[in-house]
Parts: structure tokens; C-alpha cells; sequence
């Protein structure tokens, strides 16, 4: 699957309590963050293995919370809760274990994701004794090391074998995803694409939402998305995407797509190098042409005459047969080929560039692209 640049934030903040509760707000470095929690979950003394398999689900759960967003889409001022219910034990103040701290400062900047998905995986754990639940069993973990599992043993036996470590993510400070000013009619560049796929995706639950083209232009046809879904939200009618749209759209995408939970459709190509090939023809197999299948399939879905295809990394029939519909519709030389003119072409009318759509392809830097689901069944 194509590369993945996802990120760890510098620090999280975290509410002392249930998330209505009247409590206080801290703000904590993540690396601290998960030596607390660690240290208020697990017992120091447990085997490095089972050690490890927590704390790694302790880190991707906490991920997954700033990664959907899934407090502030709802309008709170924090990242996470402390509240054991619905989220992990934190106890503001309180020391480390040294085995917790010593693996934790080796391993915080790694988490667990579904194989070929961007989100960090909603690793949800319970003890195993008094609380059971879907996910990893604390105990159970422990007694998986003594007999002699990994951690990633562990973590496949309670998570399943489609997961795996995103290793040494980078670390910046928080950004959230509103783009910072409204979008409107004549708004372009990647946020508008981001919209446009939360539209859609909302669409299929949401019927009366119209469908729109991906392609980072804000114009009629996402205005009349934008005016419907305000409309069905009771939100302000002004089909102007401002912050209290912005975040209904992520809360209810969330939600659609169930990307907090254990089993959600899952995001994936996501910061990818998306520079045209040399050439890809029937036989080219790896990276390139998965991301050529996922373009056709982005204009399959609004081009009848362009077939759907597999996204296997296989140029097979059926793709070739994609390539030469879409090089029909394009006006390009139909023959089946994919070089570097029909990948712009393709790129330029599936995908908006991360700094908009006047930046040349030759000037792509291999930034984050917000695209979204790609759920083509």
C-alpha cells in the first residue's frame, strides 16, 4: 500500500471527567499523556511484551480521538477525557513506572492502523476480569506474554492479523481541520476537496444530499450540497461552510463511516507521491498502479462510461479497459497506456493538489491529501 505520513501531536488536552462534567481542562505533552495512563492501567511488572501491546493501544486510541476529532466536532475544548467509561484513566499529577516510561519514550511516536487505512485504529481495552469488551484484554495480554507472544501477537490475536505499526510519525502541534476562513462559491483548494468527500460520504446515509464532483472547486453543485445538508441539520441556511458546518460534517463523517470504532470503512492514500510514472501498461504491478486504479475509480463514480476497477496493484484487463474509456472521454489517444499525459489528466480531474490547483505537478512537495473514503464496493 502506498506510504503514510501521519503525525503525533506535541501535546493533548485532556478533560478530568466525563465529557459534561464540570472539571478542568490540562494540557500535557503526549508523550506524558501515555506514561500516565499506562501507569494507571498496567502493572509495571508485567513482561515486555504485554508492556509494549498496551501501551500501544493506549497510544493509537488517543490518536484516534484527535485524528476524528471526535470532542471538538462536538464543540468541546479538549482532545480526550479522563473518564474510564468511554476513554482511558488519567490521574492529573501522578508519577511514572519506570518500565512504563523507558518503553513509552522508545515507542510514542508508533501506533496501530488496519493495513492500508491512514486513521490510528480505535484500540479499545478492558481489563479481561471484572470488564469485558470488544478488544484487548489487559490480563489476558499478560497471560498471552507468558506464553511466550510478541506484542505484535498480541495485539493481531485481540485486534486481528490486518493490523500494523506505523513506526517513528512525525511530531507537530495540533492543527485543526477547519481551514481557518468560511468556504464558499469560488472557494478552491484541498479543504473544499475534504468537504466535498464528507458531502458525498454523508450523501449515502443522507439521500436528499446531491452528489458532487471531488475536485476542490466550491462551485454550484457543492453550494447546493452544502445548502441541503444545513437544511437537514438545522443549521444556518447560507450554504457557506463556516466552523459550526465544518465540524457537523466532521462529526456526522465520523459517525457514517464509523472511524472511532474497531471496525470502521477506514481512509486510506493519504501523503502519497502522486508524480506521474514513465509509462503503465497491462502487466505493471506495485504502488502506481494502485493509485491509478483509485482515480479511475474516483471517476467511475461520476463518468458512467469509465468501468470501476479493483484496487489491487495489478494492471490487469479490466483496468487497461478503464484507462482507454477515461483516454475516450478526455480526448487523449486511446491506447491503454498511462504515461505521464494521461496520468495529469486523470490526476487533474480526480485529485486537488495539497496547495491548490494552480501548483504544477513538477512542484508537488509530498504533502498530506485529505481524500477520504474510498470505499468503491
Amino acid at each position: 500500500m502506498p506510504e503514510i505520513l501521519p503525525y503525533i501531536p506535541e501535546n493533548i488536552t485532556v478533560h478530568l471527567g466525563a465529557p459534561d462534567a464540570n472539571a478542568a481542562n490540562v494540557r500535557v505533552p503526549f508523550v506524558d499523556y501515555v506514561k500516565n495512563v499506562a501507569s494507571s492501567e498496567i502493572y509495571p511488572t508485567w513482561d515486555e511484551s504485554a508492556l509494549t501491546a498496551n501501551i500501544l493501544a493506549i497510544i493509537s486510541f488517543a490518536l484516534n480521538r484527535v485524528y476524528t476529532e471526535f470532542y471538538r466536532s462536538r464543540g468541546y475544548d479538549f482532545d480526550i477525557t479522563s473518564s474510564t467509561a468511554i476513554d482511558q484513566k488519567f490521574i492529573n499529577g501522578r508519577n511514572y513506572f519506570d518500565s512504563v516510561s523507558r518503553i513509552t519514550d522508545r515507542i510514542f511516536s508508533d501506533y496501530l492502523r488496519r493495513i492500508g487505512f491512514v486513521e490510528p485504529l480505535a484500540a479499545k481495552f478492558c481489563n479481561g476480569t471484572t470488564v469485558t469488551c470488544e478488544g484487548l484484554s489487559q490480563w489476558g495480554s499478560q497471560s498471552l506474554a507468558q506464553q511466550g507472544l510478541n506484542s505484535v501477537q498480541i495485539l493481531r490475536y485481540y485486534y486481528g492479523d490486518n493490523i500494523e505499526i506505523v513506526n517513528n510519525a512525525p511530531v507537530r502541534g495540533y492543527t485543526p481541520s477547519y481551514p481557518g476562513t468560511p468556504l464558499r462559491v469560488g472557494s478552491r483548494g484541498p479543504s473544499v476537496v475534504q468537504a466535498q468527500v464528507m458531502l458525498n460520504r454523508i450523501g449515502q446515509n443522507y439521500p436528499s444530499i446531491p452528489r458532487v464532483a471531488t475536485d476542490g472547486i466550491f462551485g454550484q453543485q457543492t453550494e447546493a450540497a452544502v445548502r441541503r445538508f444545513q437544511e437537514i441539520f438545522n443549521l444556518t441556511v447560507d450554504s457557506i461552510i463556516g466552523e459550526a458546518t465544518w465540524y457537523q460534517l466532521v462529526r456526522l463523517y465520523v459517525g457514517v463511516t464509523n472511524l472511532a470504532e474497531l471496525e470502521s470503512q477506514g481512509q486510506t492514500f493519504y501523503a502519497i507521491n502522486w508524480q506521474a510514472p514513465n509509462n503503465l501498461q497491462s502487466g505493471s504491478r506495485g504502488q502506481k498502479v494502485s493509485q491509478l486504479q483509485y482515480m479511475l475509480n474516483v471517476m467511475a463514480e461520476y463518468v458512467p462510461s469509465i468501468p470501476s476497477v479493483a484496487v489491487d496493484g495489478i494492471f490487469g484487463p479490466r483496468t487497461q479497459e478503464a484507462v482507454i474509456a477515461f483516454q475516450r472521454f478526455a480526448g487523449l489517444p486511446e491506447d491503454g497506456l498511462v504515461g505521464p499525459q494521461t496520468w495529469n489528466a486523470l490526476y487533474n480531474r480526480a485529485i486537488t493538489l495539497v496547495k491548490g490547483p494552480e501548483i504544477p505537478f513538477s512542484q508537488y512537495t509530498g504533502e498530506t491529501l485529505s481524500l477520504g473514503d474510498t470505499d468503491f464496493s
